[in-house]
């Protein structure tokens, strides 16, 4: 397949980018600074500096792609566009191009609902995920809307509290529900799952969550 991922440069987009290539998929990163990413891996990929947030930029990287993976994020604790803003650009740049399936990460904190066990739904994620993670959560929840909205093939993924010990080969998912005791998420384990994801049609227009 032909992929792009953008935040290649992440923990979870780097992960892609290495599965990616394992698999034998083509794989265009776009990134603000190749250098970040490790010398080894950027033989392996075409690798393309480029702004996110502009639409004419990202068109030519999305056009004939089999598929559009977006792992953008924030290291930023204050109020931020970084999710919905490079949604809005990525969504128009598809459209001109006639590309239509997207999977975005998103977050597990983000809604509690009937998947989530008492604790978490009505303390844990409400009380302290949700406040504490606010501005994030507030600028997640407008890029997922704006997918929703959308007439694109979306799937949006939801990890739990992700974490950099590799992959499991266990993790569970759940559709349109959090996972029950699903506390944590490798970035492995994420990324194997969004890849596998981009061919079930039956993701389509669906939340999927995951935890390992």
């Amino acid at each position: 397949m032909r992929i792009t991922v953008f935040g290649a440069s992440g923990g979870t987009g780097l992960e892609l980018l290495r599965q990616g290539t394992d698999h034998a998929h083509q794989v265009t990163a776009v990134v603000r600074d190749a250098a970040r990413l490790p010398a080894g891996l950027r033989e392996r990929l075409d690798v393309v500096e480029a702004d996110v947030m502009d639409p004419d930029a990202v068109a030519p990287l999305v056009k004939g792609r089999d598929a559009v993976l977006s792992a953008m994020g924030t290291r930023e604790s204050g109020p931020t566009t970084v999710h919905s803003a490079s949604i809005t650009s990525i969504l128009t740049a598809m459209g001109r191009v006639g590309t239509r399936r997207l999977l975005m990460v998103s977050a597990g904190g983000l809604e509690a609902d009937a998947g989530d066990g008492p604790f978490t739904r009505y303390v844990l994620k409400p009380l302290l995920i949700q406040r504490l993670f606010r501005h994030t959560y507030t600028d997640l929840a407008k890029a997922e809307s704006l997918l929703r909205e959308s007439d694109a093939d979306w799937t949006i993924v939801r990890p739990a509290r992700l974490t950099d010990a590799g992959p499991t080969g266990r993790y569970r998912t759940a559709k349109d529900l959090a996972v029950r005791r699903g506390l944590s998420t490798t970035r492995a384990d994420l990324a194997d799952c969004m890849l596998e994801l981009i061919g079930d049609r039956a993701s389509v227009g669906h939340v999927v969550s995951v935890a390992s």
